[in-house]
Formats: structure tokens, sequence, C-alpha cells
């Protein structure tokens, strides 16, 4: 397993001695990657909502996106009210691919990927695609979230049926036009994927893991925006994977 906090860290320490990289402050308070000369990342605010949303139903309904390390995907999302489970994994490849030293290849087609398990009746499929594009990642960035680079960090939404993959195209045509972000959205959407969970050891990682260098940079920024961005979506205590096991 690739560590991410060794990562970064040497990576920092390296680039930095070039000249080649900035530390830059994002929303959140948190600290991005900057290559001198490169686009700075988005600055996290909260985005307009959808003009158009799945239908409500009885029962619980689910989503799969991608944005970055899996880990802060589900982080922030597991704080969201409403939601029942958030599962980290891989969309995009095989089922003979899904694995995290395969994915990490970027050769698989895989993206890391979080399948979000909701109540409707309490947040809406447009209302967490809301959230997933104004803190959870930058949707701007091509193949790329802070130091991750490559397909598998790839910002994308893997619609379960025409109903989602509708709202979700719309959506983005929505913030495109209505000039949400300064650069293009990157967002893919990708029909017909299947999810794969993924390996017991990265779920629930941030909430194990919060002093870990990779997650108090990266990840934690995320939970604090979703708090400071949409106060009445967020929730303290988190949907955890090991709660859903037990």
């Amino acid at each position: 397993m690739k560590n991410r906090a060794k990562t970064l860290l040497a990576s920092i320490g390296a680039i930095a001695r070039l000249g080649l990289v900035a530390l830059a402050v994002i929303g959140g308070g948190g600290l991005a990657l900057k290559l001198n000369g490169g686009s700075p990342p988005e600055e996290t605010k909260r985005i307009p909502p959808a003009l158009h949303d799945v239908a409500v139903t009885s029962g619980t309904q689910s989503l799969v996106l991608a944005g970055g390390c899996f880990w802060g995907v589900q982080g922030a999302f597991q704080h969201v009210a409403g939601v029942v489970s958030a599962t980290a994994g891989y969309a995009g490849g095989s089922a003979a691919t899904a694995t995290y030293e395969m994915t990490e290849t970027g050769q698989t087609a895989h993206a890391e990927a979080v399948e979000i398990v909701f109540d409707p009746t309490q947040i809406t499929y447009g209302q967490l695609l809301q959230i997933f594009f104004s803190v959870v990642h930058d949707p701007t960035q091509v193949d790329q979230q802070g130091p991750d680079v490559g397909k598998q960090y790839r910002s994308a939404i893997f619609p379960l049926n025409d109903e989602q993959a509708k709202v979700a195209s719309d959506y983005i045509a929505q913030l495109g036009q209505e000039g949400a972000f300064s650069r293009p959205i990157h967002t893919s959407t990708e029909v017909g994927k299947t999810f794969y969970r993924a390996e017991a050891y990265h779920q629930d990682y941030v909430y194990n893991n919060p002093s870990q260098p990779y997650v108090y940079v990266y990840e934690q920024p995320k939970i604090e925006a979703l708090k400071r961005l949409f106060p009445a979506q967020y929730r303290e205590r988190p949907a955890l994977v090991a709660d859903q096991a037990g």
C-alpha cells in the first residue's frame, strides 16, 4: 500500500528544494500543493443547487461518486445528515482489477470511488451533488486532486439509472452556464459501471486516522468546509462502515 503521508511529505520536501512548489491555503483552512505557474485550486464555496432533482421515493437511494482519494470523499459524506452509509471502493473498471494495488497503477479504468446510500426524504440526490461540487473536491482539475495524480483520481459520477444520469448531466451543464467555477468543469458521467468495495483498511480511514499528515492536510478540511457551508446538512457523528457491520 502506498503510504500517502510519506509520499506527501517527501514530495513537499523534494519539490520545494527545487523551487517548483508553493503551499496554497484553500477553503476550510487546509493546504494544497500548487505548482508554480500552474492553476491554483478552486476556492471552496457553496455553489448553486441543482435546478432538477431525482424524484423522492420511499426507502433508500444510492449514488456513486469519485473525486480524488476516496478517504476524503467517504469522510465528508459520512458527516452528511440523511446519509445511511458511505463505502470506499472502485468504479469504472472490471472486477478483476478492483484492488488498491492495481487501481493505483492508473491503468485499470477504475477511479477511487464512494458508494453513498441515503434517505431521500432527508437529503436528495441533487443536494448530495451540490455538496460534492462545493466542498468534497475540485471538479475543474483533470485527473488530479491535491497531490494525487492519475486517472484513478478523476472527477466522475457513476449514475445508477437514466434519471440519475440526466440530473447529473443537467447539473454539470447548469454550473457551466452559470459560471460557478472560474475554469471549465471536467467531471465525467460514466454510466453502466459497477461499484466494487475497497479493502477493509481503507474504510473509515479519516475517522480512524485524524492526525495522519495526509488526512490532516487534505481530508479534514473537507469536513470543516461541509460544517461551515452546509450547517443544516452537517452532523457531528459520522455514519461509519464499522457501525454498519456491527
